[in-house]
């Protein structure tokens, strides 16, 4: 199995993610692949990533190239890390990848000012630069959904630019089922990150 790389480029990504899947270990895949590209990763969450998971992903990078992912945390109002995160990618260079982790509660309706906060940071990033934003998933209680999750505010986030991959752990141990577009991705989850 060889470690996956992800057709992300330039994409605004709602990624739905059923509760302790992997979705924090997903956005640093994408990060270390980023940066090992030459670009300049911003990461915002309530609480920074594991140490031992960042460097297990990024254990083939040298520090100067892991000196290129810049943390934030959330604290206080999402408007203002939103505007600290516009300074950010306007005033470093060569930023290429944007990641919210658990940017909205794990549970309940996203809020629109959130949606619109997001919007408003998508149109900052433009095409150069990918933006995911990591948030749970429900379970589909209605039984009408093709996968076991929902995305939650799945419609408002489309309206405003943003497609929706989805994750899900298969009944087997370290397995995952993506969905991205029309494509179902069976990977496995690996201390080096997701692999095909």
């Amino acid at each position: 199995m060889e470690r996956y790389i992800f057709e992300e480029g330039g994409k605004n990504i709602h990624f739905a993610v059923e509760g302790s899947t992997g979705g924090t270990s997903f956005g640093l895949h994408l990060a270390a692949d980023t940066i090992a590209r030459n670009g300049r990763v911003l990461w915002a969450s309530s609480d920074l990533p594991d140490g031992t998971r960042f460097s297990q992903l990024f254990s083939h990078l040298s520090l100067v190239e892991s000196s290129r992912f810049h943390a934030m945390n959330f604290g206080g109002k999402f408007e203002r890390a939103i505007d600290a995160m516009v300074e950010a990618i306007h005033g470093l260079p060569s930023v290429k990848l944007v990641v919210l982790d658990d940017w909205c509660d794990n549970t309940g309706r996203i809020p629109a000012q959130l949606v619109s906060q997001v919007a408003r940071l998508a149109q900052e990033t433009g095409s150069e630069i990918t933006l995911l934003l990591i948030s749970k998933g429900s379970a589909d209680a209605s039984g009408k959904s093709e996968h076991p999750i929902i995305a939650r505010g799945e419609n408002a986030m489309t309206e405003a630019g943003f497609e929706t991959w989805k994750m899900w752990r298969r009944k087997e141990g370290a397995m995952r089922t993506i969905v991205v577009g029309d494509e179902i991705l069976e990977v496995e989850i690996k201390d080096s990150g997701f692999h095909s």
